[in-house]
């Protein structure tokens, strides 16, 4: 077996968090292939190879959020527009809250770019199953990580694009995508991923601890995604079983890692709030190391966002305080903003709303932009250095009140803890607790609504239209049911190229 030895020593560099995540050179082909005889000798390589696995993860963000957010119509263009209210343009992404997505317009290229991380866990995986230079601890911690994380990974490809190649073996090029090899059934693939889950658990053991500040993939990363995989399955036939499995797995948890809500969700994604009470697994960003990979495409230009003001501080927008220097290409769209109640604190916390003003003084609603992660300032500059939660508590609380839904029972405690932390001083639960908000008479609906407000930009609400079943989707989006083939997404022209025995997605013209 040979392996990119450049490769394995970027991921060591990684490690030790001397790159940026917008590094490009982690997407190269090998340049040379070289013997692997040299590395592998010290559990100091392992310790970095897997570190190097979580920065390499972290690269991978942006797709996690185009793939899990982006047609769930939460972003976008306002009605009768067709650039933001800044005048930016959208350059492409339109065509994923329009819906018009095609091979040579894919949205995501190249399945995301995932399979180069998960050569790199199967091949952890080889090396931690032949090895006894690391101590039984840290190979089950290892394995355990490893399979979680491949597991997601497969979990992010089924539900994008149903039948993709299965890959379980390291190979010499990283780059699976230029295999010559057919995708197996969408079926295969979630069986894949539930045997990776119970893998997972099986090596990380009794071991709940949790390392790098929350930044490294832990068991119960696993079990939050074990509910997700079985509350997806409980929506298409897998009935109380999977739901059973699903509150099994967030009970269990509960009652092995110390968690709880912050109680001021304004901080909750502060650079200075690293590792708190609430997150259960985050991608992790420093300053001088990594910035959020996505964020440029929810933030505007700070010339540009300085000819509109603030109403609620009455002033306007400066070049100096909203720095933010990005490309508003995917705007937060202003029915999203006006879907909180005003006394809900997530509203102007994870959205900013930006107003003309006429010569009457009388602010007018421009449109708006994600504010929920503002990162830091640096020596005059913004720096996107807050963390990217991939599990929180908050998360936990919702899919177990939608596991008690499907089971029968009553999702009033862990909603109600959410909702409560939401409108905090102003929580009335005569008012605003369930059941007693109107779209409570349907349980399921309101921990829908609940979880789009809560999870703004954070890569789920598509992905929860997609759990809870399609008639969601046509519901909530402008997707046709004529058009239900957009339910999954098209295979790039290159991708088809580089390995012929793959086929379009059903639906998509191929060549």
């Amino acid at each position: 077996m040979k392996i990119n030895i450049k490769t394995l020593s970027l991921a060591m560099v990684l490690g030790l968090g001397l790159l940026s995540s917008c590094n490009k050179n982690l997407e190269l082909n090998p340049v040379s292939t070289i013997s692997d005889g040299n590395y592998w000798k010290t559990a100091d390589q392992f310790d970095s190879f897997v570190s190097g696995l979580h920065a390499r993860f972290r690269n991978h963000e942006r797709a996690f959020v185009l793939l899990g957010e982006y047609q769930g119509e939460v972003f976008g263009n306002d009605p009768g527009t067709t650039s933001s209210f800044t005048g930016e343009a959208p350059q492409g992404l339109e065509r994923m809250w329009n819906h018009n997505l095609d091979l040579d317009n894919p949205g995501v290229s190249n399945f995301g770019a995932f399979y180069e991380n998960i050569n790199q866990i199967n091949l952890l995986i080889s090396k931690l199953n032949t090895t006894d230079i690391v101590t039984a601890q840290n190979k089950g911690y290892y394995l355990g990580i490893a399979y979680g994380m491949r597991a997601f990974y497969y979990f992010q490809l089924y539900r994008s694009w149903g039948d993709v190649v299965l890959q379980t073996e390291p190979v010499g090029n990283i780059d699976i995508t230029n295999l010559a090899k057919a995708a197996s059934p969408a079926s295969d693939v979630l069986g894949l991923v539930t045997s990776d889950l119970e893998s997972s658990l099986t090596s990380f053991g009794t071991d709940y601890s949790v390392k790098n500040t929350k930044s490294y993939w832990s068991k119960s990363a696993t079990l939050m995604l074990k509910a997700e995989v079985n509350l997806w399955n409980a929506h298409r036939g897998g009935g109380k079983d999977a739901a059973l499995t699903a509150k099994n797995a967030l009970s269990e948890i509960k009652s092995n890692l110390t968690l709880s809500l912050q109680s001021d969700f304004s901080g909750l994604f502060s650079s200075t709030n690293r590792g708190n009470s609430e997150m259960i697994f985050v991608a992790r960003h420093q300053l001088n190391e990594a910035t959020l990979g996505f964020i440029s495409d929810f933030v505007p230009q700070s010339g540009l966002i300085a000819n509109y003001y603030d109403s609620l501080s009455n002033r306007k927008f400066t070049v100096t305080a909203e720095n933010y220097g990005g490309i508003l290409r995917a705007p937060t769209r202003i029915r999203s903003y006006r879907d909180y109640n005003d006394l809900d604190q997530r509203k102007n916390t994870s959205i900013q709303a930006a107003y003309s003003k006429d010569a009457t003084g009388k602010f007018n609603m421009a449109g708006c932009f994600l504010k929920k992660y503002q990162g830091e300032q640096n020596a005059g500059s913004r720096a996107f250095t807050n963390d990217f939660p991939i599990y929180r508590y908050a998360d936990l609380l919702l899919l177990l009140a939608e596991a008690k839904v499907l089971l029968g029972e009553s999702p009033k405690e862990e909603i109600n803890l959410v909702r409560a932390r939401a409108f905090g001083s102003n929580y009335n639960e005569g008012t605003f607790g369930f059941p007693n908000q109107k779209i409570d008479s349907d349980p399921m609906e309101a921990i829908l609504k609940e979880r789009k407000l809560e999870f703004i930009g954070e890569g789920k609400y598509w992905y929860d239209l997609r759990r809870m079943g399609d008639s969601f989707v046509y519901k909530y989006t402008s997707l046709p049911v004529a058009e239900s083939f957009r339910l999954l997404w098209p295979i790039n022209r290159d991708a088809l190229t580089n390995n012929r025995l793959l086929v379009q997605t059903k639906g998509y013209t191929s060549f």
